[in-house]
């Protein structure tokens, strides 16, 4: 049965990041239950299945000190930061990573940079897609400078 659920999910292979980051996009993205955290949360799934070298990481892991995970963020070629809201949770637990010396390299607040409103806990889907397809344009440009800067 787990066969079928990954040839439906059009699964695919991906590195290994903990020991592969170096050579890897990280993202670290919000994924609250309000609305903004669940497209931040697709924009990072989406941004993974589609766009070679980037892999998105538990932000709860980094939030947990997991060794592991903060290896990753350590090692990452270049460590975007997806926050939702005001509340700027993902910021917080990436800037908590500065007392180890990691520094993210770019910040997109969905709420205040490009202006989605954040619609509570939800119940059912409570988001556009036009919002995730607006936010992953934004990422991808901001991966698309970050590289050309190396």
């Amino acid at each position: 049965m787990s066969t079928e659920i990954l040839q439906m999910e059009n699964w695919q292979l991906l590195p290994v990041c903990t020991k592969e980051a170096e050579g890897l996009d990280i993202i670290l993205a919000c994924d609250g239950a309000a609305s903004v955290g669940q497209v931040g949360q697709e924009v990072a799934v989406k941004l993974t299945r589609e766009v070679e070298g980037a892999r998105m990481c538990c932000i709860a892991a980094i939030a947990a000190e997991s060794k592991p995970h903060v290896g990753i963020a350590e090692r990452a070629r270049k460590l975007i930061v997806i926050n939702g809201c005001q509340n700027e949770c993902a910021k917080k637990i990436a800037e908590n990573l500065g007392i180890l010396g990691i520094s993210y390299d770019a910040y997109l607040n969905l709420e205040y940079d490009l202006g989605i409103e954040k619609i509570g806990s939800f119940t059912t889907l409570q988001y556009s897609h036009d919002d995730v397809e607006r936010v992953n344009e934004s990422i991808r440009n901001m991966l698309r400078q970050l590289r050309k800067q190396k």
